[in-house]
């Protein structure tokens, strides 16, 4: 499969994940169960692509630029729909998939960094050290910040340990695109992975566990064939927010 393919099956994944979490009290519990399960594939599919184009990218700088345009975006997109639409329910959410990407692709060039030049790497690390400082110190050096959660503040000053799905996602992009070229190491990692997911949400969680089905991802990953396909990249980024921003419309301003 191409790069192109994987990214369409992560788009079909992903609309059904959202289908199930906006109707969620609206549609049958067993059917958004299900939705939901299928959608465990998507994130890391797209995560997947995300490494791999990092890799064969001709501007990684103009590819970081992107990802991080799309997160103030989706920041600024949030805030702009939770204000303009308000709910009873949790509103329109936190999606910011292109701020978890941005990471990945910086801790990645950081660690390419330090194999080359190992005084490069370690200002890259230590850019991202005070990146980190900053954002812990920004809400007291400007007020105005102190109004918002960290999830629209993390969108502006990029946190490792506060993005959707958390640093260990980040961890697991940055092993995709180290293993690429090593698919049965990749799997088992990935399947211990998907194991640790599990133990997680039994021990942690308050209910049915989910994101262990991400393993449902594997089989499409194996099946990747090192060609990038069609190129599409600006529907993607723009399809994100519109297809989240319809369901949730639908399902709080229609439906109900």
């Amino acid at each position: 499969m191409s790069i192109f393919a994987l990214k369409c099956i992560a788009l079909y994944l992903m609309v059904l994940d959202h289908i199930g979490l906006y109707f969620y009290g609206i549609l049958p519990d067993s059917l958004t169960v299900i939705l939901r399960i299928l959608g465990r594939a998507s994130y890391p599919l797209f995560l997947f692509c995300m490494a791999q184009g990092y890799r064969h990218t001709s501007s990684r700088k103009k590819y970081l630029l992107r990802l991080y345009l799309g997160s103030l975006f989706m920041t600024g997109f949030a805030l702009f729909v939770d204000s303009r639409f308000p709910t009873d329910g949790f509103g329109y959410g936190f999606h910011n998939i292109f701020l978890s990407m941005f990471l990945v692709g910086v801790l990645i060039s950081t660690i390419e960094a330090f194999s080359k030049s190992k005084k490069k790497g370690l200002i890259m690390a230590g850019c991202i050290f005070a990146l980190q400082l900053f954002y812990s110190i920004a809400p007291g050096l400007f007020p105005i910040l102190r109004n918002y959660k960290g999830d629209t503040l993390t969108g502006i000053i990029p946190n490792l340990a506060l993005n959707e799905y958390g640093f260990l996602f980040i961890i697991l992009g940055i092993t995709m695109y180290f293993l690429e070229d090593r698919k049965e190491t990749l799997a088992i990692v990935y399947l211990l992975f998907c194991i640790a997911q599990f133990s997680d949400e039994r021990l942690n969680g308050d209910g049915f566990p989910l994101q262990w089905f991400m393993v449902l991802a594997l089989p499409f990953i194996l099946r990747y064939n090192g060609k990038r396909g069609k190129s599409y990249k600006y529907f993607f980024y723009f399809f994100y927010p519109a297809h989240t921003f319809l369901l949730f419309y639908l399902a709080n301003f229609v439906w109900k």
